[in-house]
């Protein structure tokens, strides 16, 4: 077989897949178009679109869109607060224990989201911090911190250590080499973290469901999506109205970060 129709086949089967993998994405989108009493056809294509279920949701979804943009970004600033100095420490300071250290992080990523789940129901309510933006933003950041360690540490072991030994000939503290040196540096690795932490928050619906009883404004949108499920009849064109906008600021967020996350996640894979 030639180069030219090896590349050629390739490219057909490259584009089969991919056409299989977004038609759930289209099949979606499709269905948010569709008038209701047009659903249960299930064609290809809406023969008479509608924009109707998008002002149902806008009129409805409004508030968990705007707790699970509050969630997603406390997630990401307690993720980078709490990830970058520990990484820091385990990579930089040479602290004793840091091999222990890394390996309960990678086990702490293996506890099923359910445990940890049922944990914190019992201790937010005896502290008293159910159906709270904060206690909703600490129990996501459990799942973003381990990894966002493990990003930082592996990026700023690839920092030539005569930098922080300059600094510290200047007089930097390790707190002032760390602020000055070590973390401009890391920004790729800054956004990738955020990035996930963002996502990880944006499509919980475990810690959502658990930790909120009361529901109301507090709930996010993963949990707005059930308001049009009921146990006798399902709103299927608001459902998928939802789920596209609940989509859009995740597409987005990835299309702008996408040069900054695939140095992030590759960072310390290849050294000189």
């Amino acid at each position: 077989m030639e180069p030219r129709q090896r590349t050629a086949w390739k490219t057909a089967v490259g584009l089969v897949l991919t056409a299989i993998m977004l038609f759930p994405v289209y099949w979606m989108v499709n269905v948010s178009l569709t008038p209701r009493e047009d659903i249960r056809d299930s064609a290809l294509f809406p023969h008479h679109p509608t924009l109707a279920h998008y002002g149902v949701v806008l009129q409805d979804q409004l508030p968990h869109l705007a707790t699970s943009i509050v969630v997603g970004l406390g997630t990401v600033v307690l993720t980078l607060l709490v990830a970058a100095p520990s990484a820091f420490a385990l990579s930089k300071l040479m602290m004793p224990g840091r091999r222990t250290l890394n390996f309960l992080l990678i086990v702490g990523q293996m506890i099923p989201a359910v445990v940890v789940a049922l944990g914190f129901y019992t201790i937010y309510s005896r502290l008293g911090v159910l159906d709270t933006l904060p206690g909703l933003i600490v129990a996501d950041s459990t799942i973003a911190v381990p990894f966002g360690v493990m990003l930082f540490a592996t990026f700023m072991l690839g920092i030539p250590q005569e930098l922080m030994q300059a600094a510290q000939i200047d007089g930097a503290s390790h707190w002032r080499s760390f602020r000055s040196v070590v973390l401009p540096m890391s920004r790729n690795a800054a956004v990738t973290v955020a990035l996930f932490a963002f996502l990880w928050a944006w499509s919980d619906f475990l810690f959502a469901s658990t930790l909120n009883r009361e529901g109301g404004l507090l709930r996010p949108i993963t949990m707005g999506i059930y308001d049009y499920i009921g146990s006798q009849n399902q709103e299927w064109g608001p459902m998928m109205a939802t789920a596209v906008v609940a989509s859009i600021p995740t597409a987005i967020l990835l299309v702008v970060a996408q040069r900054y996350v695939a140095a992030g996640v590759t960072a310390g894979a290849v050294k000189d």
